[in-house]
């Protein structure tokens, strides 16, 4: 039986994160995917990419709207083996850190923390300020993975695809799903 993977994108800049996710989570054997995509992260598809709802939708294997509060992902009965919100709005992460579960992808995540399953938070914002902090402190404290997309360079990257896959996989990293999205370091 494949393992569920549910990708939250939020209204972050930084969609293209989200979309070479899906890119990959195609060619990885064993995971399903089950999307959710917020308004704010439609906005910025448009403003960001060449890349439109219908498209990414595509990408995945279930796709649920994010004000389908009744979708099988919105129960903690529903097994779901990992959840990555990638990219994770500052609005995003205050929902998810106060319980306020009034859209899919905050109510999704909420049930991964009160599982105790993988829950992977991409936060994309610079600066950051000490509520944003505190707002990550608080999703750590309740068992979430913070992992901001900080590009790194002993694999020498090339091109910025070469970053966007290095951070993709970090998360990747944390939620058990195998890659060969970057050349790890040897050390020496």
């Amino acid at each position: 039986m494949a393992k569920r993977l549910i990708l939250g994108m939020s209204g972050a800049s930084g969609v293209i994160y989200g979309v070479r996710a899906l890119q990959h989570l195609r060619n990885i054997p064993d995971w399903e995917v089950h999307l959710v995509v917020t308004e704010g992260a439609v906005i910025n598809l448009a403003v960001e990419t060449e890349y439109d709802l219908d498209q990414i939708r595509e990408m995945a294997d279930v796709f649920h709207r994010n004000d389908n509060l009744a979708a099988s992902v919105a129960s903690g009965s529903y097994l779901c083996d990992a959840m990555l919100v990638l990219p994770c709005s500052i609005k995003s992460l205050s929902a998810i850190a106060n319980s306020y579960a009034d859209t899919l992808l905050v109510r999704a995540a909420d049930v991964m923390l009160k599982e105790r399953r993988p829950l992977a938070l991409a936060v994309r914002e610079t600066p950051l300020h000490k509520g944003h902090l505190e707002l990550m402190a608080r999703c750590a404290d309740y068992g979430a993975h913070i992992v901001p997309p900080v590009p790194a360079f002993y694999h020498k990257p090339e091109s910025i695809e070469d970053l966007v896959d290095q951070g993709i996989g970090k998360c990747f990293d944390l939620l058990g799903i195998n890659h060969d999205l970057y050349r790890r370091w040897g050390g020496g």
